[in-house]
């Protein structure tokens, strides 16, 4: 792992670091598929906006998805490619600004489809439609879009032939960190319910969630299917990555601040779960640590467990249980695994803890500390 080469390199924690050659072998492996199923593929920014990474994306995809104003404005600034925005409600005060920066719009609404429409079309905007497949392989109910009461996007039931006038797309979302078999399933769905709109669109919008760039997912089951439906509807498809874009290229370091003990020893931490790793308390799930071993049941003879605590004041701040090879000691240096996606763009300052520092690690091995934060960052955020 080239970040553990380089850690002496790190001066102050905590720090997200990107590294460019893992972004680049995730990037290249998108655009294999974009040229051998036609499809296009956008930067979901929700799940990845780390500006300094943006160009190196850019070379590889065809732009990005934006959830609103600031992401559209964020996409423009960095990428400058295609902008598709697609937002749960759009603002009368942003939508006008929304529109000019962005290729595409798509509607949650019909209420907001008729408000928005002609102005849409005046700005020559591609529009398009979120459509509810009521079918989704999600693995918890809070990250399914297709829920009983979801807020997210058009039912079959509701959508008439009038309604498409000036419409060219529709669009469906309805996976979270699922494979091609998973998409197959929800295509089915989809196709079943909203087919018989498909003739008269340019585009569809197969949305996010798909763990493209995961060990055994399978590529040419998604190329297939990208090229079936384009082929038979005479549409261009479209796919919309967060995850997959960083999976695997990012790390949280921190350092040793503590140790203490209550029945098991407790390694405090410079980081902490709540305001910088999210997803580890909503998901939930338990980070990799490089060097150390996840316990779940038994220590082995030679390692030395240590529960992982944040600094916050939050009770249940704890990373986990890991087995390390050696004894930690104040100022060791701890890293958590897989922390580009769903982790820069999520945390916060709680407790006024320090926003962790935002580093690129070049292919060539340099590491170029992009920003840190300070008191000012937290004082203006309150």
């Amino acid at each position: 792992m080239q970040i553990l080469n380089n850690i002496n390199k790190i001066k102050q924690t905590p720090i997200y670091i990107i590294e460019e050659e893992k972004l680049k072998k995730n990037c290249e492996l998108l655009s294999y598929i974009k040229q051998e199923s036609s499809a296009k593929i956008l930067l979901a920014l929700k799940a990845f906006s780390f500006t300094k990474a943006l160009s190196v994306v850019a070379k590889y995809l065809d732009g990005a998805t934006s959830s609103g104003l600031w992401e559209a404005k964020l996409a423009k600034e960095f990428m400058d490619k295609e902008i598709h925005t697609y937002s749960p409600a759009f603002k009368d005060d942003e939508i006008d600004e929304i529109l000019s920066l962005s290729n595409h719009i798509v509607f949650n609404s019909l209420s907001q489809l008729k408000e928005y429409k002609e102005k849409a079309l005046k700005q020559n905007t591609s529009i398009g439609l979120r459509v509810n497949p009521q079918f989704s392989l999600a693995p918890k109910e809070l990250y399914n879009p297709c829920s009983r009461f979801s807020r997210l996007g058009i039912l079959a039931k509701d959508l008439k032939e009038e309604h498409l006038q000036g419409v060219e797309g529709l669009h469906f979302h309805a996976l979270c960190e699922e494979s091609a078999d998973s998409l197959e399933l929800v295509l089915k769905a989809f196709e079943d319910k909203f087919k018989m709109f498909f003739k008269n669109i340019k585009w569809l919008n197969f949305g996010g969630g798909h763990h493209i760039t995961k060990k055994g997912y399978d590529i040419e089951k998604l190329i297939k299917l990208c090229k079936e439906y384009s082929q038979k509807y005479g549409v261009q498809i479209y796919l919309e990555p967060g995850e997959a874009v960083a999976w695997q290229c990012g790390t949280l370091v921190s350092s040793v601040i503590d140790i203490i003990e209550n029945e098991k020893k407790i390694a405090l931490l410079d980081t902490s779960n709540e305001a910088h790793m999210p997803d580890t308390v909503i998901m939930p799930y338990t980070s990799e640590v490089a060097g150390a071993r996840i316990v779940k049941n038994d220590i082995k003879e030679g390692e030395f467990p240590y529960l992982l605590g944040g600094i916050s004041c939050l009770a249940g701040d704890v990373m986990g249980e890991y087995a390390f090879t050696n004894e930690l000691k104040k100022g060791d240096k701890v890293v958590f695994l897989d922390q580009a996606h769903y982790s820069i763009v999520k945390n916060t300052t709680f407790n006024g803890v320090r926003l962790p520092s935002l580093g690129f690690l070049r292919t060539n091995g340099e590491l170029e500390v992009v920003k840190e934060f300070s008191y000012d960052d937290f004082r203006r955020r309150n």
